[in-house]
C-alpha cells in the first residue's frame, strides 16, 4: 500500500513538471528541416539562453530570422534573466546552465566545467545511486536461494503454486533486504536531472564554442571523421568501453541472459549515438559513466572487505 502511494505521488509530481515544462527546440529552416552547423555537424538550438560569439553561428541565426540581440552574454548569464519558460526550465535547466557557465568562467574552460559540474551532481546524488548499485550485490547473495525456488516451482503453473512462489520470493527478498522496485525508483528520480543537464548543455552556445583536451566541443565525431580528423574516434572508443564496464558491473550473476543481451544492445546503441552527438555531450556522458564505474567498484570492494554489502 505504501509503495502504491509513493508511485502515485511520484507520478503526480512528474506530470506537473511535464505540463509546466519548457524544452530544447531545434532550429528549423523554411522547409522544416533541422538546421545544422556545416562545420561542426551540430544541430542548432533555437531557444538558446545566451548569445553566441562565433560569427558563422550568428549568421545562421540571422539567416533563419531568429532574434538573439536581446539575449545576455554567456559570460554574464544569470538564471533569473529572460522570459518565464515554466517550472522545468526555471528550476532545473537555467540553474544548471548558470552553474556550468559560472564554473567555466572560474576555471577558464567550459569543457572542464562540464566535467566538474557532472561530478558535483553525482556526488550529491550518491545516497540515491549507492542504493541502486547495492541491489546487484544483494541479488547476487540471494541467487542460490532464488535458484532453488525456481527449481522447486519449475513445472507448477497453477494459481496456488504461483502465489506460494511469490510469497517465498518475498521472504527471500526480505531476508537479504532486497527492494527490486527501489533500483528503478532511484533511477527514475535521476532522470529529470539527466535530461535537464542535456538541455542546459544544448542551450548554451559558449560550451560548443570552446575546446577541451583538443576536442572542439560543438563538433560531432561523425563530422570530424568526414573532415579527416580521426582523434574523435578515441572519444567514441573510450565512451564505449566505459559504458560497457558500467553495465557489466551492474549485472549480477542473478540476472538472466536476456538482461545481459539487452545491456550489450544498449552499449552498441550508445556508441552509435555518440557518433552523432557533440563532443560536449560525449564528454558529459563519459564523465558520468566513469563515476558510476568508480562507485560500483567501491561498493564491490566494501563487500569483499567486510563480507557484506
Amino acid at each position: 500500500m505504501k509503495f502504491n502511494k509513493k508511485w502515485k505521488l511520484l507520478t503526480i509530481v512528474m506530470l506537473v513538471v511535464l505540463l509546466t515544462t519548457g524544452c530544447t527546440k531545434s532550429l528549423e529552416d523554411k522547409d522544416g528541416n533541422i538546421v545544422k552547423n556545416p562545420v561542426t555537424g551540430q544541430s542548432i538550438t533555437e531557444n538558446i539562453l545566451c548569445k553566441p560569439t562565433d560569427k558563422e553561428t550568428i549568421k545562421i541565426y540571422e539567416k533563419n530570422d531568429v532574434k538573439i540581440e536581446k539575449l545576455p552574454d554567456c559570460d554574464n548569464y544569470e538564471f533569473n534573466t529572460g522570459k518565464d519558460e515554466g517550472l522545468w526550465t526555471n528550476v532545473f535547466v537555467k540553474p544548471l546552465a548558470w552553474l556550468i557557465l559560472t564554473i567555466g568562467n572560474l576555471v577558464k574552460n567550459y569543457g572542464l566545467s562540464l566535467v566538474l559540474t557532472s561530478l558535483a551532481i553525482r556526488m550529491v546524488a550518491i545516497p540515491i545511486t549507492k542504493k541502486t548499485a547495492m541491489q546487484s550485490e544483494l541479488l547476487a547473495k540471494a541467487k542460490p536461494e532464488l535458484d532453488k525456488l525456481e527449481k522447486k516451482y519449475e513445472n507448477k503453473q497453477d494459481q496456488e503454486s504461483l502465489l506460494k512462489k511469490n510469497q517465498e520470493m518475498l521472504m527471500i527478498y526480505q531476508k537479504y533486504n532486497i527492494s527490486p522496485a527501489s533500483g528503478c525508483l532511484y533511477a527514475f528520480l535521476q532522470l529529470p536531472i539527466f535530461i535537464a543537464f542535456l538541455e542546459a548543455i544544448n542551450r548554451v552556445p559558449a560550451i560548443f564554442e570552446d575546446k577541451f583536451l583538443g576536442f572542439q566541443l560543438g563538433t560531432t565525431p561523425w563530422t570530424a571523421f568526414q573532415n579527416g580528423d580521426y582523434k574523435y574516434l578515441l572519444l567514441v572508443v573510450i565512451l564505449g568501453l566505459v559504458t560497457y564496464f558500467s553495465f557489466k558491473l551492474n549485472v549480477s550473476s542473478a540476472q538472466n541472459d536476456q538482461t545481459r543481451t539487452m545491456n550489450k544492445t544498449m552499449v552498441i546503441m550508445i556508441i552509435v549515438m555518440s557518433l552523432f552527438m557533440t563532443a560536449a555531450l560525449d564528454i558529459y556522458w563519459l564523465t558520468s559513466n566513469l563515476f558510476t564505474v568508480a562507485q560500483n567498484l567501491l561498493v564491490k570492494r566494501r563487500k569483499d572487505v567486510n563480507g557484506k554489502v
